[in-house]
C-alpha cells in the first residue's frame, strides 16, 4: 500500500478529531447529571442551574452553550420532549391578502382547495387549481386587486402573472409566523430548541427536548395573539333581541326546560314575566341559560360550556342574524376564558364592533408586555401601547366611563376579561388584562404578545411526545442491543478468521469511533432507529472486510503467498470494485430515505450514510494497516482458522440447475402474498391514515378490549392493544383528527383521561396522566397526532422513496455493468423481497404479539431490505464480471454458477453476522423497535435467498443462452 505513513497520519489524526468532539458530549452530561443532583427533581430549578451557567467557561475555554451546540444531540425517542410540525393556515394567508373578500367564487376555490388537496400538493397549488376552474380572477378588485396589494398586483393582469406574486406573499407570511415562533419559544425556557421551516410547504418544524408541560407548550405553540378590545353591549341594549331569537326558535328547536334562576329587574328583559319558570318546557335558547346577566354586568348571560357549540350554531343562523335591529348590526357574540375551577360553565358576551364590524383597537399597538399582579394580588398581564394606541385608548376609555358598560378584552376570540373605567379616559397607553390566569399563564401571554401574533392561525398536524422515563428505557434498551450484537459480531470474526479476524475487529472498534465523532462533528440527530442503524452498520461493516477476507483466501489456493494475497485483495481487480458497488447502492436508498423522510428515520438514514462512510475507510485503510504491521513482523497470517479452513471450499452446486423450482417456489410466496395484501391489508398506522395515538401504562394488568370498548364509547371509534406488556397499551383514536384549535388536543387528552380513569390509580391527576416529569411511570408515555393532509404526503412520499430508489438502482447498475439485463434482475429480486415482505406483514400482524404497523419506520426498513439485498447481488454479479473479464470459462451458465459458488461464504458469512447483531437488536431493543427491526430481519433472510435463487437466473435468462455465448467469447477474443 503506497503513502502508508500519510495514510497513518490521517487516520490517527481523524481518531484525535473525534475523540475531542466527543468529549463534549461527556462534558455536557456531567453538568446534565448536576444539575439533576442540585434540583432534585425540580424541572423548573434544574433549566434555570443550566441557564445561569450558559455563558460560563466549563470546557476547555468553552462556554455551557457552546459545549452543549457542540456535543451529540438525542433525539425525542431518547431524551423524552415533543416535536411538532405546525401547518400555517394559507387559507388565512390568502383571505387576509383579499381583504377577507366575499367573492363567493373566490370563496367556493377556498373550499374546493381544501377539499380537493392532493397528498405532497402545496395548498395554494391547490387553491389557483381551482380558482381556474372556477373562472376567479385573481387580479379582481374584490379579490387580490384590492388596495393592499394594488401597488403589485393591476387590474389587468392575468392569474398566470398574480401567482408568483401571491405565492411570494405567502411565503413572507410564513416566514414571518416562523420568526414569531422562533421568538416566542426562545423566551419559553426550552434547553436547544430546534425550529425550521419545511421547504414551501408552509409547515415549521418545533422540536423541543426536554420540554415537559405538553398542553402548555401546545397553547403557546397555537396561539395566534390575536389581541382585540371591544367595547361590550349592556344587557338592557340586547334584551329585546335576545327574546326575539327565543321566539324564533321556540318554531324550529326542540324546546328544554329553562334553567331557574333567581328573579332580578333584568329577568323582565328576557321575558315576558317577571318569573322566568314561565317558560319551562318552552325555551330552546334562554333555557339554556344558566343565569341572565346581572345589571351593570359586561357580560349577557352565563352557560353551560357543553351548549356553547349550539348557541354558537343558533346565533349564526341567517334567519337569526335578520332580526338584529339597526343598532345592532355590527354586534359580534364571544364567549370569555374558562375557569379552571369551574370548567363546565362560561360567559357569553355581546361586543360592539366599528362599521366594519371590527375591533377598535388591535393588538398591534403593543409595544411590551409583562407578567404581574393586579390590585387583589391576581396574576395579570401588563401592556403598553405605541403613540396611536394611547390616543385611541383614551378615547374608547373616555366613551366607556361615560356610557358605563365595558372594555372587552378579547385574545384569539376569547374573552379574557371586560373590566369597566370609572375614573375617566386612561391616558398613557397603559393596560391590564386580568382574570382567571394561573402564574405561567401570565408569563406565556406576555411571552406572545411581546413577540408578536401569527400572520394566521397555526394548526399542529404531526406531533410526537415522548416521556423522558420511556427515553432513557429506550436508551438502555439501545445501548444492551448494541453491546450484545457487537459483541456477537467480535466473536465470530475471531473464531472464523483467526487473527486476521481479530484485526478486523480492532478496525471494527476505530470505526465505531470515526461513527459517533462524525455524528458528534456534523451535530447530528441520535435517534432509537439511529442505535439500530449503527449496529446494522457493524453488522454490514463486516461485509468489506469479509469480501477482502474471502478474496485473499481465494489468493491463497491459488499457490500465492500471504504478502501476495493480501495485496491483491486490497486491489480494485481485488475486493475493491466488489466493495464499492455494494456500498454504492446501499448509500443510495440511504440518501433517498435522508430525502423522503421525517425525525428518527433521518437519524436512522443518517448515520446508515455515516456507517458506510467509515465502514469501508476502516475496511480498506485501518484494517490493511493493522495487517502490514502484523506482516512486517513476520507474525503467520491464514485467513481462517483450523476449524474453518475446509470450509465452502469445492463448492460445485448448480444454482441455476435449480432455478425452475426456485422460481415455482417464490411464484408460490409472491401469489399469497399478494392474495393477502388484496383480502386482509395492511395494519396501516397514524403515519398513512392519519389519527392520534397514545402509548398508556397502568399500575396493573389491563384488558385491551375492555378498554377499547369504554374508549369507543367516548370517542366513537378507537383502537387498544396490548404493547410490550398487558400493563401497557397502544391507544388509538381518529376522534377530531382533522378539527383546528389549541384546545383540541387538550380536550381529547382529557377525554382519554376520563375513559381510562377507572383503570388508573385513584391520586393520579389529569396533570400528571397527561404531561411529563422525570421517572413517570404511569400514564401517557408518548403519544403522536398526524392530520389526515400530512399523512398523504408522507405516503406518497413513501411511495416515491421505493419507487425511486429501484430505478436510480436500476440506472446505476446498468451503467456500471454495460447491460440493462444486470440492472433489471437486481429490481426484479428486491421487487420480489418487498412483496413477501409486505405480505408476511399482511398476514402476521393480528398472529404475532408485537406492532406489526406500516409506517415510516417500516418504510425504512425496506428501503434497507432494498439496499441489502442489492449488495448481496452486486457482490455475485461483480464476479461474473471479473470471470467474464479474465475468460475463466467459455460457458456463460458454467461461469454464473461458479461465481455463485465462490461467492457463497461471503454471502453466508455476511447475512450471518448482520442477523446476529439484528437478532439482539430484536430482542433486547424494545418494544417501539421491534416491528421496525422485524421487517429488516425478514428482508435479509429473504433477500440472501434472491440474490442466490432469483436475481441471478433472471440475469442468466434474460441476457440468454447465445448472448451468454457471445459475451464469453468476446472476452476471449479480448
Amino acid at each position: 500500500m503506497q503513502n502508508r505513513g500519510l495514510i497513518k497520519f490521517f487516520a490517527i489524526i481523524f481518531a484525535l478529531v473525534c475523540v475531542y468532539q466527543l468529549s463534549f458530549t461527556f462534558v455536557a452530561n456531567s453538568i446534565v447529571s448536576d444539575a439533576k443532583a442540585f434540583a432534585k427533581g425540580d424541572t423548573a430549578k434544574e433549566l434555570r442551574y443550566l441557564d445561569s451557567i450558559g455563558k460560563e467557561e466549563v470546557y476547555l475555554g468553552h462556554t455551557y452553550k457552546e459545549v452543549t451546540n457542540n456535543q451529540i444531540n438525542k433525539g425525542l425517542d431518547l431524551e423524552g420532549g415533543l416535536n411538532v410540525i405546525l401547518q400555517i393556515s394559507v387559507k388565512d394567508v390568502l383571505k387576509g391578502l383579499a381583504n377577507d373578500s366575499k367573492n363567493p367564487a373566490f370563496n367556493k376555490a377556498l373550499a374546493d382547495a381544501k377539499t380537493n388537496q392532493k397528498g405532497n400538493q402545496d395548498f395554494i397549488d391547490a387553491f389557483f387549481e381551482a380558482a381556474n376552474a372556477g373562472n376567479v380572477r385573481l387580479s379582481a378588485a374584490d379579490v387580490f386587486g384590492n388596495r393592499n396589494l394594488d401597488e403589485v398586483i393591476k387590474f389587468d393582469m392575468t392569474n398566470k402573472q398574480v401567482e408568483p406574486i401571491i405565492k411570494q406573499k405567502v411565503q413572507e407570511s410564513v416566514e414571518s409566523a416562523f420568526k414569531v415562533l422562533r421568538e416566542r419559544i426562545d423566551k419559553f425556557g426550552v434547553t436547544q430548541p430546534n425550529i425550521q421551516l419545511l421547504g414551501n410547504s408552509g409547515r415549521i418544524l418545533v422540536e423541543l427536548p426536554g420540554a415537559k408541560d405538553v398542553d402548555r407548550i401546545k397553547k403557546l405553540l397555537q396561539s395566534t395573539a390575536q389581541l382585540e378590545f371591544w367595547e361590550t353591549y349592556k344587557i338592557e341594549e340586547v334584551g329585546q333581541y335576545l327574546m326575539a331569537v327565543e321566539e324564533a326558535l321556540k318554531k324550529t328547536e326542540v324546546a328544554v326546560k329553562a334553567a331557574p334562576t333567581k328573579t332580578t329587574g333584568i329577568d323582565s328583559l328576557l321575558t315576558d314575566k317577571a318569573d322566568t319558570t314561565a317558560a319551562a318546557g318552552t325555551s330552546p335558547f334562554l333555557g339554556k341559560m344558566l343565569a341572565p346577566g346581572q345589571q351593570g354586568a359586561p357580560h349577557v348571560g352565563t352557560f353551560a360550556t357543553k351548549d356553547t357549540a349550539a348557541i354558537n350554531g343558533y346565533l349564526k343562523r341567517a334567519d337569526i342574524k335578520a332580526l338584529l335591529p339597526a343598532n345592532l348590526t355590527n354586534i359580534r357574540f364571544a364567549w370569555g376564558k374558562t375557569n379552571e375551577k369551574n370548567p363546565d360553565i362560561t360567559d357569553l358576551y355581546a361586543l360592539k364592533g366599528t362599521r366594519d364590524n371590527v375591533a377598535p383597537l388591535s393588538g398591534g399597538v403593543i409595544v411590551d408586555a409583562k407578567d404581574t399582579f393586579d390590585q387583589m394580588g391576581k396574576p395579570a398581564v401588563s401592556m403598553q401601547m405605541n403613540g396611536n394606541g394611547s390616543r385611541k385608548w383614551e378615547q374608547i376609555t373616555g366613551a366607556v366611563s361615560q356610557q358605563g358598560n365595558a372594555i372587552a378584552i378579547v385574545l384569539d376570540n376569547i374573552v379574557y376579561s371586560a373590566p369597566g373605567v370609572s375614573k375617566g379616559a386612561i391616558t398613557g397607553g397603559q393596560s391590564e388584562i386580568s382574570g382567571n390566569f394561573t402564574i405561567d399563564e401570565t408569563k406565556d401571554l406576555a411571552n406572545i404578545l411581546r413577540a408578536g401574533k401569527l400572520p394566521a392561525a397555526a394548526e399542529i398536524v404531526q406531533s410526537e411526545v415522548v416521556g423522558p422515563s420511556l427515553g432513557q428505557e429506550a436508551i438502555d434498551n439501545g445501548m444492551l442491543s448494541f453491546v450484545i450484537g457487537f459483541g456477537l459480531v467480535l466473536l465470530w470474526m475471531v473464531v472464523y478468521y483467526g487473527k486476521t479476524g481479530f484485526y478486523a475487529n480492532l478496525a471494527l472498534l476505530v470505526n465505531i469511533l470515526f461513527i459517533f465523532g462524525t455524528l458528534a462533528s456534523f451535530g447530528a440527530v441520535l435517534t432509537l432507529p439511529g442505535i439500530a442503524g449503527i449496529v446494522l452498520t457493524i453488522g454490514m461493516a463486516v461485509d468489506a472486510n469479509v469480501i477482502i477476507f474471502e478474496r485473499a483466501k481465494e489468493e491463497l489456493d491459488s499457490g500465492k503467498s500471504v504478502q501476495e494475497a493480501t495485496d491483491y485483495a486490497f486491489t480494485w481487480k481485488g475486493a475493491m470494485s466488489s466493495i464499492i458497488d455494494a456500498n454504492v447502492t446501499t448509500a443510495i436508498t440511504a440518501i433517498i430515505l435522508l430525502v423522503f423522510g421525517t425525525g428518527p428515520i433521518q437519524g436512522f438514514a443518517t448515520t446508515l450514510l455515516i456507517g458506510i462512510f467509515t465502514s469501508v475507510i476502516t475496511a480498506v485503510f485501518v484494517t490493511r494497516m493493522f495487517l502490514d504491521w502484523s506482516l512486517s513482523r513476520n507474525e503467520k497470517l491464514a485467513y481462517s482458522t483450523s476449524l474453518t479452513k475446509t470450509w465452502f471450499k469445492n463448492l460445485n452446486i448448480d444454482f441455476l440447475g435449480k432455478k425452475k423450482i426456485a422460481y415455482a417456489f417464490s411464484a408460490i410466496l409472491v401469489v399469497l402474498s399478494i392474495f393477502s395484501l388484496a383480502t386482509k391489508g395492511l395494519n396501516q398506522g397514524v403515519d398513512f391514515v392519519g389519527g392520534r395515538t397514545y402509548q398508556v401504562r397502568f399500575d396493573k394488568a389491563v384488558s385491551a378490549p375492555d378498554v377499547a370498548a369504554d374508549l369507543v364509547a367516548i370517542f366513537g371509534s378507537a383502537e387498544a392493544k396490548v404493547y410490550g406488556g398487558n400493563d401497557q397499551l397502544k391507544i388509538t383514536t381518529k376522534y377530531k383528527i382533522e378539527e383546528e384549535g389549541e384546545g383540541v388536543d387538550k380536550e381529547v387528552n382529557q377525554k382519554l383521561y376520563e375513559g381510562l380513569k377507572k383503570y388508573l390509580p385513584a391520586d393520579l391527576t389529569y396533570d400528571k396522566f397527561a404531561n411529563l416529569y422525570e421517572g413517570k411511570k404511569i400514564g401517557i408515555l408518548s403519544s403522536a397526532k398526524v392530520t389526515g393532509t400530512i399523512s398523504k404526503d408522507i405516503k406518497m412520499n413513501s411511495i416515491w422513496a421505493v419507487l425511486g430508489s429501484l430505478f436510480v438502482v436500476f440506472v446505476y447498475l446498468m451503467i456500471s455493468f454495460r447491460k440493462w439485463q444486470f440492472g433489471f434482475a437486481a429490481v426484479i429480486a428486491v421487487a420480489h423481497d418487498v412483496i413477501i415482505v409486505l405480505g408476511i406483514f399482511s398476514f402476521f400482524y393480528t398472529i404475532l404479539p408485537f406492532n406489526m404497523e406500516i409506517d415510516q419506520a417500516f418504510i425504512a426498513a425496506i428501503l434497507t431490505v432494498i439496499g441489502y439485498s442489492l449488495n448481496d447481488t452486486v457482490i455475485v454479479f461483480d464476479r461474473v464480471r471479473e470471470y467474464l473479464d479474465y475468460n475463466s470459462s467459455p460457458d456463460f451458465k458454467g461461469l454464473v454458477n461458479k461465481a455463485l459458488n465462490t461467492t457463497l461464504s461471503r454471502t453466508i458469512n455476511t447475512s450471518a453476522t448482520t442477523l446476529v447483531t439484528l437478532v439482539a437488536i430484536f430482542i433486547f431493543g424494545g418494544e417501539t423497535i421491534r416491528g421496525f427491526v422485524f421487517a429488516i430481519l425478514v428482508g435479509i433472510l429473504v433477500g440472501t435467498y434472491s440474490s442466490l435463487f432469483i436475481a441471478t437466473p433472471v440475469m442468466n435468462d434474460t441476457i440468454g443462452e447465445k448472448e451468454g455465448l457471445k459475451m464469453a467469447e468476446f472476452k476471449k477474443e479480448d
